[in-house]
């Protein structure tokens, strides 16, 4: 049974990003399952360090992206997600090529949601481990 609360396409997610760090990045989301949602990002200048590898933080774009986006599509219209912590351990440098990142969820509470995000390379190895915190909350209603 899937998790998502929300109706979504890969169209309509991919829309949420213009004019954002997302889009500038060149992040795009391109998979989701039951519970699951996938995107990629391109190794290139805009998400390189000095050194012309892969710069962490912006894995970490990556990792926050697919979680807090995965968290606000699985709570009800009353309801939305914003992050409270987030980790994430750099396993292995890229200087080139496209990250895809996959996020899952470790728990999916009435008030907080944790959510794993595995970051690989083209050849399905391991770049980047990630694991995000999530804080639910009410949108509060705005008196007439």
């Amino acid at each position: 049974m899937a998790i998502w609360k929300k109706p979504f396409t890969l169209d309509s997610l991919n829309l949420t990003s213009k004019n954002t760090l997302v889009e500038h990045l060149g992040i795009e989301y391109c998979a989701f399952d039951d519970d699951s949602l996938t995107a990629t990002m391109p190794v290139e200048a805009r998400t390189h360090q000095p050194l012309g590898m892969l710069h962490g933080g912006a894995s970490v774009v990556l990792a926050e992206t697919l979680g807090s986006l995965a968290g606000n599509l699985c709570v009800n219209e009353n309801k939305y997600c914003v992050g409270l912590d987030i980790n994430a351990n750099h396993i292995r440098p890229m200087r080139s090529g496209i990250v895809k990142g996959r996020t899952t969820p470790i728990h999916l509470g009435a008030t907080t949601q944790v959510w794993q995000i595995e970051i690989t390379d083209e050849r399905d190895r391991l770049v980047c481990t990630s694991r995000i915190t999530m804080a639910v909350m009410k949108h509060k209603k705005i008196d007439s």
